[in-house]
């Protein structure tokens, strides 16, 4: 397998969450600037709906029926919008801080959203008590909220299993913690596990926690759970931690397996998706140092598969659904104005997986 980049799609602003048709052709960009942008992944045409945050946009699901799409923002709120008439035609409260990321259940009915802010709770840095639930579900279609749960702010990550029944949650200090549909809708999750492996205490220029898991997915069949972020690092300022994943049985709290030495560079990775056929998924995010920071793994045994540099922090990954296409949304950087003019520092790009003729492992083709 490899990757062939064959379009590289310009936006405003950087790029925070995406959403993508089955077939790949259009994607849903959340931005910076507060705007969801529809995207033609053919020739990069592009135009804001016209509801906006007040903040930046941090994500956005597409609803199975293909007219409505969720976004989240900074601003704590979700929108509805009508892709017919690109019209924001619902406006919720979800947060009173930021929502970091949303998840959608696989049959579109329930969408979750996670929040939190790191304030020191003690002497060591420990994080305070939530204000808030920092796990909360809601109803798409209605915009009701179902169930609200707790976790130790600032919840990064969450993902639904394939059947829909369980809601994973992570946070910055790398715990997890798994909850049933059908259980208290305010309860106590099911399973809960802590990974050290996910965050680091700084020890130098500045004094706090720093990492994450960014990024959580079921495998297709629901039996375990991959997150993925950055490791323990000695500069918290200079984000130059371990790029990392781990996998675990859920159900038990148990790792079964994690990047193998010598396959990463540093770098705080952000996005996890998984093939749809099940044999491979990638990780991708932002590189300090190393090679790569998007790759192509091996279900069976993690093996890194393919690899490549897109120059660029990557947010969101997502697969067409039939595997033959890769969209990556990002951002190239923090960049100034120019005689009162922001270059266009968002991302779009595509790549088309193939198989490598010549049978290599961890190769990169950028195309």
């Amino acid at each position: 397998m490899k990757f062939d980049r064959d379009r590289d799609h310009h936006l405003p602003t950087g790029v925070l969450g995406l959403a993508l048709t089955p077939d790949g052709s259009r994607a849903y960009a959340a931005c910076a600037d507060g705007a969801i942008y529809e995207v033609s992944m053919e020739d990069g045409r592009n135009v804001a709906l016209d509801g906006r945050h007040d903040s930046f946009a941090s994500g956005c699901v597409l609803l199975p029926d293909g007219k409505t799409l969720i976004s989240g923002g900074y601003d704590g709120r979700l929108l509805w919008h009508d892709l017919e008439t690109r019209r924001c035609w619902r406006r919720v409260v979800a947060h009173r801080f930021w929502n970091w990321q949303l998840a959608l259940s696989p049959d579109g009915r329930r969408l979750a959203t996670v929040t939190g802010q790191y304030l020191p709770g003690g002497w060591k840095y420990e994080p305070a008590a939530e204000d808030e639930p920092s796990v909360k579900v809601f109803d798409a279609s209605s915009g009701d909220r179902l169930a609200a749960f707790s976790h130790v702010p600032p919840v990064t990550s969450c993902a639904f299993s394939p059947n829909g029944q369980h809601l994973a949650a992570a946070n910055m200090l790398g715990e997890i913690r798994v909850w049933d549909r059908d259980a208290d809708p305010g309860g106590a999750p099911i399973k809960s596990w802590t990974s050290p492996d996910f965050t680091s205490w700084g020890s130098i220029k500045t004094h706090h926690y720093c990492g994450g898991i960014y990024g959580l997915a079921f495998a297709p069949d629901g039996t375990s759970l991959i997150g993925c972020g950055m490791g323990p690092m000695t500069d918290p300022m200079a984000g130059n931690g371990k790029m990392t994943w781990q996998r675990w049985d859920w159900r038990k709290g148990e790792r079964l397996g994690q990047i193998r030495d010598g396959q990463h560079g540093s770098g705080l990775m952000e996005a996890l998706a998984w093939h749809p056929k099940g044999d491979h998924f990638v990780m991708a995010g932002r590189q300090a140092q190393g090679t790569w920071n998007v790759a192509l793994f091996a279900a069976t045994d993690g093996n890194l598969v393919c690899s490549t540099d897109t120059k660029q922090r990557v947010t969101q990954a997502r697969f067409s659904t039939d595997g033959s296409v890769l969209v990556l949304s990002g951002a190239t950087g923090q960049p100034q104005p120019k005689e009162g003019v922001w270059p266009a520092w968002g991302r779009l790009q595509r790549f088309r997986l193939s198989t490598d003729p010549h049978g290599s492992n961890g190769s990169a083709s950028t195309g």
